[in-house]
């Protein structure tokens, strides 16, 4: 197929990891938003809990007043056996318990010295995790710090956090599983199209997609199945239209042999009485004979190409010396003084007489229409060889390259001279019975170059 092959499953892959984006990034941001709030909730009841009974701590203490040393100890031992950690604060930091005597912040103690109920947490990376409520005693300057442990609720948040987040993972893949399978689904009928494009191209014209309900991919389908069959159609016509066309050369060719052969004749013994005439008869004579030998020619042609159109043509392979024959067409045809060859002898087995054919039509092409340094070489590396035959002419314009192999294709009279327009289609009919490729470049007044590339062993001695 011409063009870049899209690799299979590119666009399903992307369909399902869009799918899996959206409902991880959904399934997240839910998942985070309620892990804060639910955050948030629990530190604030820990909180307005821990704040009322600072409250109620706070009053009780104010029956250990004065706080002499023995009641602050009475003080500091009550509320350690009710199982409340306190900081005491008048002349110096009491704390009930060592290992609940948190350092008190700047802003809380602030906050405390001008009467109100303050609070601060220790970081979340520390423990035990600890929140403080202090205020200061009623009648007294000392101040009374509560301290609460909240470990509890960091490892029910952790716990939380834990499995939300091993639900976004099932999330996820149960997204990637229903993504996957909605894209295949879904791009299902992209596939079927695309294998029968490919099948069509492949010319099984009888190719034809399934037309399932009434959605937009059953109009495509439907579509493409009007396609498919006005193709089928078309190609069936031209089928038609080359065959007959075949045939008519064919039957114009076998139906002119007879007659032109007569001609040839004729004009054979014409020729040999040319002297005979007078000035104005032998010019006459002269044309006539120039166009039965075109005619002669033309006929031939079209029988060569009649040949190769029926399939029927055999391969006669032997041992070619690509130099030696390039050398002998040259020689044989006159060409010696303007043709240049260049290149060493390489190993070929081929057919030398279609060889011959297509490398003199070649060559005799650079001699009539191209100029300057006529120049036909050889190369090979042992399993191909390559013959190129170039002129530095005034070139082949680029909008008539494409069709320069096309039969009867003339570029213009001055390039066409008194041929019949067949001579480059046999060559590269020639060119692939040989099993090799035929091909042009042009450059006005730089090179024209005809390259013809062939294996150097056949594929096989048969018909094509």
């Amino acid at each position: 197929m011409a063009g870049r092959a899209v690799p299979p499953g590119r666009l399903r892959r992307r369909l399902t990891i869009a799918f899996v984006l959206v409902a991880g990034v959904s399934a997240g941001l839910l998942a985070g938003g309620s892990w804060l709030l639910l955050r948030q909730a629990q530190f604030d009841a820990s909180l307005h809990q821990a704040a009322a009974d600072a409250r109620y701590r706070l009053v009780l203490a104010g029956q250990f007043l004065p706080l002499t040393e023995d009641r602050r100890g009475e003080l500091l031992t009550s509320f350690e056996g009710s199982g409340r950690h306190v900081v005491l604060v008048d002349d110096g930091q009491h704390p009930s318990h060592p290992a609940y005597a948190p350092p008190l912040g700047a802003r809380l103690r602030a906050a405390v010295a001008e009467g109100q109920l303050g609070y601060e947490r220790s970081s979340p990376q520390e423990r035990p995790r600890l929140l403080v409520v202090g205020g200061r005693i009623p009648g007294s300057t000392a101040e009374l710090y509560v301290v609460t442990v909240e470990d509890d609720i960091a490892a029910d948040l952790d716990q939380l956090r834990t499995a939300l987040l091993a639900g976004w993972v099932l999330v996820v893949l149960l997204a990637a599983g229903v993504g996957h399978t909605l894209a295949r689904r879904t791009l299902e009928p992209v596939g079927r199209a695309s294998r029968a494009a490919r099948a069509l191209t492949e010319g099984l014209l009888d190719t034809r997609l399934p037309v399932r309900g009434r959605d937009e991919f059953s109009d495509w389908a439907a579509s493409f199945n009007e396609m498919a069959e006005a193709l089928a159609a078309k190609i069936e016509a031209l089928s038609a239209a080359q065959a007959r066309e075949r045939r008519f050369t064919a039957d114009v060719a076998h139906e002119l042999r007879t007659p032109v052969t007569a001609l040839v004749a004729a004009a054979s013994l014409l020729r040999d009485h040319l002297d005979q005439l007078p000035g104005d008869a032998r010019r006459a004579a002269e044309l006539l004979v120039a166009d039965v030998v075109r005619l002669r020619r033309l006929v031939e042609d079209l029988m060569e190409i009649s040949r190769l159109d029926a399939g029927r043509e055999r391969l006669a392979v032997a041992a070619v010396d690509p130099v030696a024959l390039l050398r002998a067409i040259v020689v044989a045809r006159g060409w010696s003084d303007r043709v240049r060859i260049d290149g060493a002898p390489v190993p070929l087995r081929t057919d030398p007489r279609r060889l011959e054919r297509v490398l003199a039509n070649l060559v005799a092409n650079a001699v009539e229409h191209g100029g300057g340094e006529l120049r036909a070489a050889v190369a090979g590396d042992g399993s191909r060889v390559v013959f190129e035959v170039s002129d530095q002419g005034p070139g082949i314009p680029a909008e008539h390259l494409p069709r320069l192999f096309d039969r009867f294709h003339k570029v213009d009279p001055a390039r066409s001279g008194r041929g019949s327009g067949l001579g480059l289609a046999i060559a590269r009919e020639n060119a692939h019975l040989l099993g090799g490729r035929l091909s042009v470049r042009s450059e006005p007044w730089v090179a024209t170059r005809f390259r013809l590339d062939l294996p150097a062993e056949p594929a096989s001695d048969g018909a094509r």
